[in-house]
């Protein structure tokens, strides 16, 4: 027996006449460099427009880029920062059946000419503040047909478009091409630290799906009501699906380009009344020093309106979560990656609880639980499932609508990742995440750490994530990042790699005396080293490939 139900297609094109329909009126503000003082530092600008005024401009896009070529499903890469030009690229690409390719600024020149012809892009449109790329990636780059600077043309740059201008010629109208839900609508590439970069693509329908799942209450709970500022750039994972799903509900969007330090992203929220943003540990670490600093003076901000911070990228410290409570502020944690879309689940505590008790304080720590349409599981190394017990690790597998099933060219690559296990529906596949886990009875998921990272002492594991946590809890440390070193008797044990707070100061013993009372005496680190700084990578995470590599003959004790 068939439904009598409809079969409406879930493309980007809907959403864009879902925003400009209803929500034409709600607002995309976007914090930009408008000239340099006399130092050479960006001075700030604003840039407003609504949403009705987006979307016109993304259907002039839109025309721009299939008078220039580009079909279905062509490759359009863009280097660009958080801006309302992006957004319009967010729009526009996929609404013509073309794929958007958002590349990752942060990844050396030779990684982005990899991935700009792994993905054969043929059209690229780059932020006037990063046309300082293109010398280095246009030779290597013969796919590329067309370069677009979005903003002010730099001078002495022969041979690029001016966004503005082209897409002045073309009518703010469309007609959408048609185009199937399940065709690829935008692609982004991970970030590479073990080999080359691998490109995963998403659908229309696991974009609008995934959008669904983020304004839902068991996941970011973004409604009309909210104005949005990801600080997540729009680079990495799509700002974490952000652009589509604010606009998407009516949320006003707020977006800043190159100003990430903890004064601007203050000021920002205070002026604009954000009350929902979302970014990485390191973004809100510098919040917090900075709101911390204002009360000292004085001066606070007014973010009385802002009713979250999402953070996700590594763990949040509970350190942090509750010097954020303290002024009266809500971290929410999250967790997700590439292959996500990235929202794998997001931890709210359950019904009933108090946030601020010592139980809520454990939950929040936690990354959380799944959005409906997802599903994760947990096993050890040969497939059998491990218990929810909170505690027992195993392997992290996860599948759903939006979570990806391989990797865009790369056979070898995709069959490592699905793993195929009997379940409930029959065979099931499942995207192996790498990450070591536990789940409790409630279904939290709390990350113990990356497989690769894991500190296997004696036969058992250690997770550095734990530790690095609880010695970032320590009110004299403001980094912290625990690899394994070899060691001839347990073949591998911790050492902790410590960054100082600016004028604080703090020794192995004390350190040791911190982690004590939270952890058995095997977990402890053998020894403590203090840096300047800890690498941190283009997703916000520590570069724990480099610390290894500077401390692979690390000299540890034989007993311990």
């Amino acid at each position: 027996m068939q439904s009598t139900m409809m079969d409406v297609p879930l493309t980007l094109p809907y959403v864009m006449e879902r925003v400009q329909r209803y929500f034409p009126h709600k607002t995309v503000t976007t914090l930009l460099p408008v000239g340099m003082d006399a130092e050479g530092k960006p001075i700030a600008g604003k840039h407003k427009y609504t949403y009705g005024d987006m979307v016109l401009r993304a259907k002039q896009l839109a025309n721009a880029l299939m008078d220039a070529g580009v079909k279905p499903g062509d490759r359009v890469a863009t280097i660009g920062t958080n801006t309302y030009r992006h957004l319009e690229a967010y729009f526009a690409i996929p609404c013509v059946g073309a794929v958007l390719h958002t590349v990752n600024i942060r990844l050396h020149p030779e990684q982005i000419v990899y991935i700009v012809n792994h993905a054969q892009d043929k059209i690229l449109l780059i932020d006037n503040v990063l046309a300082r790329l293109l010398p280095a990636i246009l030779p290597h780059c013969p796919t590329l047909e067309k370069v677009v600077v979005m903003g002010p043309v730099p001078q002495a740059m022969p041979g690029v478009t001016d966004y503005d201008t082209w897409i002045s010629d073309y009518p703010n109208t469309l007609t959408y091409p048609e185009i199937d839900e399940k065709s690829a609508a935008g692609m982004c590439y991970t970030s590479g630290t073990t080999g080359n970069p691998k490109g995963v693509v998403y659908s229309h329908r696991s974009i609008v799906l995934h959008s669904l799942g983020m304004t839902h209450s068991t996941g970011f709970h973004v409604g009309e009501v909210d104005t949005a500022y990801p600080i997540v750039p729009m680079f990495h994972v799509m700002a974490w699906g952000m652009p589509w799903a604010s606009p998407m509900v009516g949320a006003n969007s707020v977006f800043s380009s190159v100003f990430s330090d903890g004064a601007s992203i203050a000021r920002l929220m205070q002026e604009e009344g954000v009350t929902m943003t979302a970014g990485v540990p390191t973004i809100w670490m510098g919040l917090l020093q900075e709101l911390e600093r204002a009360i000292k003076e004085g001066h606070p901000y007014d973010l009385r309106k802002l009713k979250q911070l999402v953070v996700g990228g590594s763990a949040a410290p509970e350190g942090m979560i509750r010097a954020f409570d303290a002024l009266g502020l809500n971290i929410v944690h999250a967790w997700g990656m590439t292959e996500t879309s990235p929202f794998g689940t997001v931890s709210r505590v359950p019904v009933g609880m108090d946030p601020r008790s010592e139980e809520g304080y454990a939950i929040r720590a936690k990354q959380g639980r799944v959005p409906p349409l997802v599903d994760v599981r947990l096993v050890n190394e040969s497939g059998q499932d491990v218990p929810h017990d909170g505690k027992t690790m195993g392997r992290l597998l996860i599948r759903g609508n939006w979570i990806s099933g391989g990797y865009y060219g790369d056979e070898e690559a995709s069959k490592k990742a699905v793993v195929h296990l009997e379940g409930p529906m029959g065979d099931e596949a499942w995207f192996d995440t790498g990450d070591i886990s536990t789940i409790d009875a409630l279904g939290y998921m709390s990350i113990q750490d990356r497989a690769k990272d894991l500190v296997k002492s004696g036969g058992e594991w250690i997770s550095s994530v734990d530790l690095e946590n609880a010695l970032m809890g320590h009110p004299a440390v403001a980094q912290a990042a625990v690899i394994a070193v070899a060691h001839e008797k347990w073949d591998e044990r911790p050492l902790a790699v410590i960054v100082r707070k600016p004028g604080a100061d703090v020794t192995a013993e004390e350190l040791r005396a911190h982690l004590e009372p939270k952890f058995a005496k095997w977990w402890m680190p053998d020894a403590f080293e203090f840096v300047d700084s800890i690498p941190i990578g283009s997703t916000g995470k520590f570069m724990k490939r480099e610390l290894r590599e500077k401390f692979k003959d690390y000299a540890l004790p034989v007993e311990v």
